[in-house]
């Protein structure tokens, strides 16, 4: 079911007018969908049944403190990947207890102060992290229950710049090194070996590479426990694609029955780390058109946000379906390339698009709730958008709009000569 419909014409997310929402808080302007985040939460958990595991929902994804809270509500875990997120989760009412710690690259302050709040498990990315975080733990006498990150050296056939389970990569370790860590941190005190990890990469809309992935890990597991080593839980990360145009993604359902098809007969806890999949749909950018830019060979509709404000389709050349607010405008469909107001030849949402628009008006990006505000920046001192969460005919401001002292409150002049 889709919670952002037209109602006579107009769009609408759940029971609440889109345009309303862009008068009211102004644009360009993030919105959320509670009841989209809450069905596609649902749709992971409730595919596992009776079976024991634990959703941690990637932070990295969308990290507003008020979507947190609302997953924390619906029972979720959190993958973090800096000791920031971990402060976030904690805002939101989460518990240590809750997290799971990954990324390539913890420091030792991260590493330390996560330790000391007693999280759930870390996900280790390298020998050298294993010895670090030992040393840690030793001189706090703390006991670190943790994973390894393979990598299984899967084609996760997604986009380049997010494939992170291919040799070459630079996240994981090679099974064989890894084997050799499992074997020395077997004996090490302070050192809880809990369970094997990967992640191959987002927005993945094959099942194929997931389950090569799967069989790898499981191979690994029985051989570690043929040498004394209980892996309880195994950690399939997250990557579960979602439709942005015409991505014919696994569903969830069909996705978890084929993790726990091969697993369920070697006692092995599940952990899934998704984050697009839950949050990706949920989202909206609303923005107004502020010209309409007639050209020799190219047309343009320049709207008020900013490759700033959505980098997804800059980066990695990535389809967004862009919407007229209100179909029932007065105007002909202009076909067009869809740009923002950056000082950038790649400010551009779409090309080539025939959209019903006109100067003034509003337009919905869609499919935005991840990787949006999260990788939203102030590039030419341009404040970043509010969010809204709709529940219903309910609308809560959860993040207002920055304002130019929040840009330049941090910044010092230099003392006069």
């Amino acid at each position: 079911m889709n919670y952002f419909n037209y109602v006579k014409g107009e769009l609408f997310a759940e029971q609440v007018s889109v345009t309303e929402l862009a008068e009211r808080f102004g644009t360009p302007l993030f919105i959320y969908s509670h009841a989209t985040l809450e069905r596609h939460y649902k749709a992971f958990d409730e595919a596992f049944g009776e079976y024991p595991h634990r959703i941690c929902y990637s932070v990295k994804a969308n990290s507003n403190i008020a979507l947190l809270q609302t997953l924390k509500r619906l029972g979720s875990g959190f993958d973090i990947v800096s000791i920031g997120e971990f402060e976030r989760v904690i805002k939101a009412g989460g518990s240590p207890k809750d997290i799971i710690f990954s990324g390539l690259g913890k420091t030792t302050d991260e590493l330390t102060q996560a330790l000391e709040a007693n999280i759930s498990c870390f996900n280790l990315e390298s020998e050298n992290e294993l010895y670090r975080l030992k040393s840690i733990a030793d001189k706090l006498g703390k006991t670190a229950t943790i994973s390894l990150r393979i990598n299984p050296d899967v084609d996760p056939k997604t986009h380049k710049h997010i494939t992170t389970g291919k040799k070459g990569n630079k996240f994981g370790i090679d099974i064989d090194t890894a084997k050799r860590l499992y074997i020395a941190a077997k004996d090490m005190d302070n050192i809880d070996i809990a369970g094997v990890d990967y992640h191959i990469g987002s927005q993945i809309c094959k099942l194929e590479p997931l389950t090569q992935a799967i069989d790898a890990a499981v191979n690994l597991i029985l051989e570690l426990r043929d040498l004394g080593i209980n892996i309880r839980h195994l950690d399939v990360g997250g990557g579960l694609g979602i439709q942005y145009k015409d991505e014919t993604p696994p569903h969830p359902a069909e996705y978890v029955n084929a993790i726990v098809e091969r697993v369920k007969s070697h006692d092995i806890d599940l952990v899934l780390e998704p984050g697009r999949a839950i949050i990706g749909n949920a989202g909206l950018l609303v923005s107004k058109v502020e010209y309409l830019k007639r050209g020799e060979s190219k047309n343009f509709a320049v709207i008020d946000a900013g490759m700033n404000d959505y980098i997804r389709p800059c980066l990695y050349e990535a389809w967004t379906d862009i919407d007229a607010v209100d179909s029932r405008i007065e105007a002909d469909d202009f076909v067009c390339d869809v740009v923002g107001p950056i000082c950038e030849s790649s400010d551009i949402f779409a090309k080539d698009r025939a959209i019903k628009v006109a100067e003034g008006s509003y337009v919905a990006l869609r499919s935005v709730g991840a990787y949006g505000f999260s990788m939203s920046s102030n590039y030419n001192t341009r404040p970043r958008p509010p969010e809204v969460l709709v529940n219903g005919d309910k609308v809560s401001l959860i993040r207002r709009r920055e304002t130019y002292q929040d840009l330049l409150g941090p910044e010092y002049l230099l003392d006069e000569a």
